[in-house]
């Protein structure tokens, strides 16, 4: 969701943390990934995109947090200047209004290592070359989920008699919701009840098949 106010930051150095949040974490895609150069990219415009690289590097070499120099940062990005309505200063601004960080103190900056998909509304504007890079990405994350989604839901459904709960167990443990709901129907179809509940529709439909 956008935020209605660009944050605003106080001295010439921001501290830089981690976005720790369990499911983007788990399910998201890196910064650097071609997901985001091709995606990404098209709503944040190139800035912002480069910014968060160059701040998910620094995080790679110092987990715990760093002291980020705001002139130079805007120096080697070629935006000039660090003040509130800088080049460089709306690059943070436009990567909080989309969720990618967060500013958690007069001079902290939380940044996600990981981003989700893109919404449906923001792929709308966006050319069907970036459409197919999406869909194509939300095919091979769903795929690579399959397998241990179903040797767990089989397991789930030898014990419990409800597929509606194996499925909210499988999302306890961080299987995609769409990917849990097939896998239970797959499972529950396998003990001879074809009639459970119907698969989810194909991926590719919208980031809610995430």
């Amino acid at each position: 969701m956008a935020a209605s106010t660009r944050p605003v930051f106080e001295g010439d150095h921001l501290w830089i943390t981690g976005w720790i949040d369990d499911v983007i974490d788990m399910h998201g895609v890196d910064v650097r990934s071609h997901y985001v150069e091709h995606v990404w990219l098209g709503v944040l415009g190139p800035s912002t995109v480069w910014l968060l690289r160059r701040l998910v590097d620094g995080l790679d070499d110092q987990p715990d947090g760093y002291p980020l120099d705001l002139a130079e940062t805007a120096t080697a990005l070629g935006l000039g200047g660090h003040g509130r309505n800088s080049p460089l200063m709306r690059s943070v601004g436009r990567a909080c209004q989309f969720g990618l960080a967060r500013q958690d103190g007069p001079a902290h900056l939380a940044v996600r290592r990981r981003v989700p998909p893109a919404t449906q509304g923001q792929l709308s504007r966006l050319p069907q070359s970036a459409r197919l890079v999406h869909d194509a990405w939300m095919r091979r994350d769903r795929d690579v989920a399959v397998e241990p989604a179903r040797r767990l839901a089989s397991t789930l459904v030898e014990v419990i008699d409800s597929p509606d709960e194996a499925e909210h167990l499988l999302q306890q443990l961080r299987i995609a919701p769409a990917a849990a709901h097939d896998a239970v129907a797959w499972a529950w179809a396998q003990r001879g009840h074809p009639s459970a509940h119907p698969p989810a529709e194909p991926p590719g439909g919208g980031p809610e098949a995430a």
